[in-house]
């Protein structure tokens, strides 16, 4: 990935981050699982965010089709330490977000949809 690309998805992540306090970390991979660029706390580590959003998004993938939910837009999860927010961007990445417990999931949702639609422009580019 050329590395102008990578410095435009690097701050349209920041943008997002600092447009809510809450998030706590951020990523966009590949639906293979492969790292693109990320903003994560130290310990955490990338590939691992990685593998584990595009696991889950194939999973939410699947459910959605086969119980006849249409095109998957998003999975989230909910544990007692906050929230995992994945949303997809096209059909080759994802955007997943680590927010805290305190963070409204409606304006999370509203941020990320932009996001990812910039973020799709930004892949997209040849």
């Amino acid at each position: 990935m050329a590395s102008n690309r990578k410095e435009k998805i690097i701050s349209c992540l920041k943008a997002l981050q600092t447009s809510i306090s809450e998030i706590q970390a951020i990523a966009v991979v590949s639906v293979d699982g492969l790292a693109i660029a990320s903003i994560l706390p130290e310990g955490v580590e990338e590939d691992r965010v990685a593998a584990m959003s595009a696991a889950m998004l194939s999973l939410g993938d699947r459910i959605s089709a086969e119980l006849g939910r249409g095109f998957l837009e998003q999975v989230h999860i909910k544990g007692e330490k906050g929230y995992v927010v994945l949303c997809a961007i096209g059909e080759d990445a994802v955007l997943t977000v680590m927010a805290s417990e305190q963070a409204k999931l409606g304006l999370i949702f509203l941020e990320m949809r932009r996001a990812s639609e910039d973020l799709k422009k930004i892949l997209d580019e040849k």
